[in-house]
């Protein structure tokens, strides 16, 4: 009988695909259903990492999408806009994700209104650290989010393109109507009635079924935008599990790729880039992981933006790949980063990362 590798490219295969590459740089993207356009309006959503695409793509001139911008009113300040289409901040959780249009449409009402911070000042349960200090009352809070809720439909149906970077598994919902948040209100310092929220970690099932909901509702607004998946790098700040945050992390990232997976098997027309493998991957060694083990260094950045470049955008020259800074340790270094690049790259992984609230100075939660 045949053997039915017989004849496979080099990719498929461990030792031509990346032991023998390493020195020369592994680039694991074969092949992309789509590309993007300068003239295509490109919309990003997710977690902390998906920042970085927003960026690099503005930098390079082409099309970011964005439908909430600053208006200079007295009072107002100029925060995290740009930072996303529209103000909503990190979204990380598929849940999230799919509650934010439906409340963007109407199609869901959570009972959740604002927080109180201990200074009084009102936040935005669904976007919390969007503005520091919060809002002055109810009724200047309730017309921001009716300003943010239209451009987030604008978004949705503007947008030639949409990226969704999948970030966490683990979040807290409102045990009243399952709705979703960025971070639990104690957190933030906020009291609420005992259990009223409570802790959700979706499993693979969970993730799905939201995920597909979500691509159902959006194609029902907008059947033209294209879509690609990725999944973040960025490991769990902390776990709420009683278990040790690195099995929970990698837990959660497995369910995250299992998904997009499942979502590109389903429909091959769904794009999914791997920079969670570029960085993560044997091949980098670790050495995309900034001292604490979590941040994605400029470094780390800068290599799987190239790779971008090189495989999901046209119309502009496809830049040569610079050297691996994950080389085997037989291979010869990596040219140093000059220090106007590195500038440049810090400036990129600067990211904003509601999570980190989590966290209190010392390292204790």
């Amino acid at each position: 009988m045949t053997n039915p590798y017989r004849g496979r490219p080099d990719h498929c295969f461990w030792r031509q695909g990346v032991a023998e590459r390493v020195a020369a740089g592994i680039d694991p993207v074969t092949a992309m259903p789509f590309v993007i356009a300068p003239g295509d309006a490109v919309a990003t959503a997710g977690s902390c990492f998906a920042q970085h695409l927003s960026r690099s793509l503005a930098a390079q001139g082409f099309r970011y999408l964005v439908t909430e911008e600053f208006a200079a009113t007295p009072g107002a300040l100029d925060e995290n806009y740009g930072v996303f289409p529209a103000r909503f901040g990190n979204i990380y959780t598929a849940r999230q994700l799919r509650q934010l249009l439906e409340r963007a449409y109407g199609l869901f009402r959570p009972g959740a209104r604002a927080w109180a911070l201990p200074d009084g000042r009102l936040v935005d349960p669904f976007r919390p650290r969007i503005q520091q200090g919060g809002f002055p009352d109810l009724e200047a809070l309730e017309a921001d989010r009716r300003r943010h809720l239209a451009a987030v439909r604008r978004m949705f149906e503007a947008c030639d393109v949409f990226v969704v970077t999948l970030g966490l598994t683990e979040g807290w919902v409102a045990e009243a109507d399952g709705a979703a948040v960025p971070l639990h209100p104690g957190v933030l310092g906020v009291e609420t009635p005992p259990g009223a929220w409570r802790f959700l970690n979706a499993g693979f099932a969970e993730t799905l079924g939201q995920m597909e909901a979500f691509l159902a509702a959006f194609r029902s607004v907008n059947r033209r935008a294209r879509v690609m998946l990725t999944v973040s790098p960025v490991p769990l700040v902390a776990t709420y599990e009683d278990r040790h945050v690195l099995v929970s992390a990698v837990a959660s990232k497995s369910i995250l790729r299992a998904v997009a997976d499942e979502l590109c098997r389903r429909d091959p027309g769904i794009a999914y880039f791997p920079s969670y493998e570029i960085v993560t991957g044997p091949q980098a060694g670790g050495r995309f992981y900034a001292e604490d083990l979590r941040e994605v260094t400029p470094e780390g950045v800068a290599r799987v933006m190239a790779l971008f470049r090189r495989h999901c955008l046209t119309g502009t020259p496809k830049p040569a790949m610079p050297p691996p800074a994950a080389a085997a340790a037989a291979s010869p270094p990596s040219a140093p980063v000059c220090a106007e690049e590195r500038a440049r790259y810090e400036a990129l992984t600067r990211v904003i990362c509601d999570e980190e609230a989590i966290v209190m100075p010392g390292g204790g939660a």
